[in-house]
């Protein structure tokens, strides 16, 4: 005859809150891919500017090379 399985019982964990230690290392990280992500967006900016300068300058080109060649 066999015997039924005996269940293991582990005590329940409390609801802790997370160590001061893991949360001060996460918020420095949110720091710095902060200050990152404000360095891109800056740059990012600027080459958006650069691109849309450009395309007006071609735009303007475009249009006078058809009016010399009508």
């Amino acid at each position: 005859m066999t015997a039924p399985r005996r269940r293991i019982v582990r005590p329940m964990p409390s609801p802790a809150r997370p160590p001061q230690r893991r949360v001060q290392k996460l918020r420095t990280r949110l720091v710095a891919e902060r200050a990152a992500l404000a360095r891109w967006q800056t740059r990012l900016r600027r080459a958006f500017s650069t691109v849309e300068k450009l395309q007006k300058s071609i735009a303007r080109i475009e249009r006078q090379l058809a009016r010399l060649e009508e």
